[in-house]
């Protein structure tokens, strides 16, 4: 799973700035003096600019960023992992990051007034999903917090479900874009 997402962030990148570079292309062409037209620097995660933070121009920075990561949260957790508190902890900020796969396209939702482009039957499969999880660690005592967070992420889904049948029989506004990229979630 992890080589097919670091193979999808290669090629996204590959997009973006094959994108952004027949942009510059045009604003050069465009422009009467080149002087006056720069290339905006290029972006690396070793800038440090939260800013641009997971908006680099090189793939190989979102691998050393990952692989960064990867050895700085391998050491704590080698270094801490006869911590009660701390193993309890990490337990939790999994379940709960899972808990919030919804929030992007929740927002994005809010955001434009809109569900367009989004799949109702995706969202209906994650429901079900998430409740038949949800049920299963109610059901056998799980430790609180994957029912806790098991709840807040059906809800979220009902949340979605909701603004998907307020948008279309109520719209509020035309949604400003045409297209939108796939859900948050299912990416």
């Amino acid at each position: 799973m992890i080589l097919t997402m670091l193979l999808m962030l290669k090629l996204c990148t590959e997009v973006r700035v094959a994108n952004e570079l027949n942009l510059k292309r045009r604003v050069f062409a465009a422009a009467d003096n080149k002087d006056e037209a720069r290339a905006p620097p290029r972006r690396s995660y070793l800038d440090l600019d939260p800013q641009h933070f997971w908006h680099w121009d090189s793939f190989g920075d979102y691998v050393q960023c990952v692989l960064a990561f990867t050895g700085v949260a391998g050491c704590v957790t080698y270094l801490s992992i006869d911590s009660a508190l701390f193993v309890e902890s990490l337990g939790f900020l999994a379940v709960l990051t899972e808990a919030m796969l919804g929030m992007p396209q929740l927002c994005r939702n809010h955001r434009h007034q809109s569900t367009e482009g989004m799949s109702i039957k995706m969202v209906l499969m994650w429901t079900s999903g998430d409740t038949f999880k949800t049920a299963y660690f109610l059901l056998n005592g799980a430790p609180l917090q994957f029912s806790a967070c098991g709840l807040l992420q059906v809800l979220v889904d009902l949340a979605i479900l909701g603004q998907a049948y307020v948008f279309t029989r109520h719209p509020l506004k035309p949604a400003p874009h045409a297209a939108h990229p796939a859900s948050a979630k299912a990416l």
